[in-house]
């Protein structure tokens, strides 16, 4: 079996948190047993790119037990864990080809190195595996059925392609069930992103004033977070209804220019190129700190930020400062990476126990219905959608009502009226 991690040794201490980890995803552990009696994956390849964290573990297992065979490389050079990575090599023989760390020729070559199992499912997070399958390996690409997609901005990508003609295969945006992105993106990813840029600084969060870039899901998930650590939460945004909402949640909009002169901290989430630019960084405040949870560090713009500053250095772990031409520093984390996975452990195993079974589901949908499918994104299936949100209310020991044949007839007519 060919693999690339960075020690083998860890597959110990990797195999206790992955333990863990599947404590809290009990819908993931159900849906392992039933593939595990029946077997929907058997034969099937299955190349996926994503963050090699415990819950990822999880996934792979699972998968491995509906008889995928399965290939695994990371999706963010700062994301992998390299002890879960160990784990799964070691443990349970899946090929892993991801390093904390690795630059980015490394982190290609390990994206080619998961292509060559020939897969016959992508499962991606973030739309690279997809973007080099279409561009550099056509020799994989005809025996494609389908994919799946994990995050906001992989869907971006992803319907861009479909719309422009070039998507060759059917995707499923993972993303877009209401079990992923109204949870993982919001309750994730606020709380993940929060605790990543206090491990990073460990700088007090209360009475700061918290620059949340994007008011989206994950936007949400962020301001809400920082607000209930006792932030003062600003936002910015181009989506005059989403803009409105922040308001009417009880924050103050306004634009980034006007937001770089009073933020303390900074969080972008938009998914979005350099919505934090060389303008922005030259009106922060001395010791600002910047990051970015939205998947690809393009959304700050860290060249202009190079060129500009007078010096740089690493003053702690995750922490680059970057002395301007007035004296004012900004610290900016994790690379202007994913800071919830590059300076902590991303999402809390509960939430990624709903999206990672709307992953293993969509994979076995993919296999049923392969011959129905255009090259296309689809959203998941609404059956499969509510048969992960009741199992998770099964599993955390909460009923919910169901309809009396009268209120069926009452919803279904049109009759009937006060």
């Amino acid at each position: 079996m060919q693999y690339d991690i960075r020690d083998p040794s860890l597959a110990e201490k990797g195999s206790l948190r992955i333990q863990w980890a599947a404590q809290s995803m009990p819908v993931l552990g159900l849906i392992e047993e039933r593939f595990s009696a029946e077997l929907p994956l058997k034969g099937i390849r299955l190349a996926a790119c994503l963050h090699v964290t415990t819950e990822t573990a999880q996934l792979a297992r699972t998968l491995k037990a509906g008889g995928a065979q399965v290939a695994i490389c990371a999706s963010n050079p700062l994301s992998t864990q390299d002890d879960v990575a160990a784990s799964l090599v070691i443990n349970d023989e899946i090929p892993v080809f991801a390093i904390k760390g690795e630059d980015n020729d490394t982190y290609y070559s390990h994206i080619q190195s998961v292509l060559d199992l020939k897969p016959d499912i992508t499962m991606d997070d973030g739309a690279d595996l997809v973007s080099v399958l279409h561009s550099e390996r056509s020799d994989v690409l005809a025996g494609i059925k389908g994919g799946t997609e994990e995050t906001t901005t992989g869907v971006i990508r992803l319907r861009s392609m479909a719309a422009d003609g070039v998507l060759q295969f059917p995707i499923i945006a993972v993303n877009d069930a209401d079990t992923k992105h109204l949870f993982d993106n919001r309750y994730g990813t606020g709380q993940s992103t929060v605790d990543g840029i206090i491990r990073a600084t460990n700088r007090l969060i209360a009475g700061s004033t918290f620059v949340v870039v994007g008011y989206g899901w994950c936007g949400r998930g962020v301001a809400m977070r920082a607000q209930g650590m006792g932030a003062r939460v600003m936002v910015t945004e181009i989506d005059p209804v989403r803009a409105l909402e922040a308001v009417m949640d009880g924050y103050e909009v306004l634009p980034m220019t006007e937001a770089a002169l009073r933020g303390d901290f900074f969080c972008t989430v938009t998914g979005n190129i350099h919505v934090i630019r060389e303008e922005h960084f030259l009106k922060m405040k001395d010791g600002a700190i910047v990051s970015n949870s939205g998947h690809f560090n393009v959304e700050l713009d860290l060249k202009s930020l190079e060129r500009i500053a007078t010096s740089r250095r690493i003053i702690r772990d995750f922490v680059e400062e970057f002395t301007l031409p007035g004296g004012n520093r900004i610290y900016v984390l994790g690379e202007g990476r994913l800071i919830n996975l590059a300076a902590a452990e991303g999402h809390p195993s509960s939430v990624m126990d709903m999206s990672f079974a709307n992953q293993a589901l969509a994979a076995e949908y993919i296999m049923k219905e392969a011959d129905t499918l255009k090259k296309e994104v689809y959203g998941v299936p609404e059956s499969i959608d509510k048969d992960i949100a009741h199992l998770k209310l099964e599993a955390i020991g909460l009923e919910i009502d169901v309809l009396t044949e009268e209120q069926v007839k009452y919803l279904s007519s049109w009759k009937m009226g006060t």
